[in-house]
């Protein structure tokens, strides 16, 4: 996916945990966060604890959707994505992508990722890896702040 480029519908899941939206939803309300994830994926695991505080932090300001992403055949078993999510706390929808619907609509190749949408439903900052918290808090930041600055 580019930058500006609108979010794309969220269909195709062989499964929903956790309660289940549509691009309807969270285009037009708040800003959206979503977040690749896997079973199989030790950074994914090492970063939901701040994705969590995140989701929690923002909870009155922004949207946040996770989409499993499975690796391997071992990450289709939907039992084992739910024990995993529980043990992580996610909490929020979980769009279970098992035959990588969404993922080839949004072109991702890696978990975990994170796909940030302003609240028109555009995409506004992607980024790919474990370790920017930092960067992705300031580009949530800055797309709240526009929000702001426009009501």
């Amino acid at each position: 996916m580019k930058l500006r480029e609108p979010m794309p519908e969220l269909a195709g899941a062989t499964e929903w945990l956790n309660g289940q939206v549509t691009k309807e939803d969270l285009v037009g309300e708040k800003p959206t966060l979503i977040h690749f994830w896997s079973i199989s994926c030790h950074l994914c695991k090492e970063a939901m604890p701040q994705v969590n505080q995140f989701r929690d932090e923002y909870k009155e300001k922004l949207n946040v959707i996770a989409v499993h992403m499975p690796r391997s055949e071992d990450d289709l078993n939907l039992e084992e994505i739910k024990k995993v999510a529980a043990e992580h706390g996610i909490t929020q929808p979980i769009f279970v992508d098992n035959e990588h619907k969404l993922t080839e609509t949004f072109e991702n190749q890696y978990v975990p990722a994170y796909y940030v949408f302003d609240r028109e439903g555009k995409l506004r900052h992607f980024q790919a890896g474990g370790s920017g918290m930092k960067m992705l808090e300031k580009r949530v930041n800055r797309v709240l702040d526009e929000l702001e600055k426009t009501e």
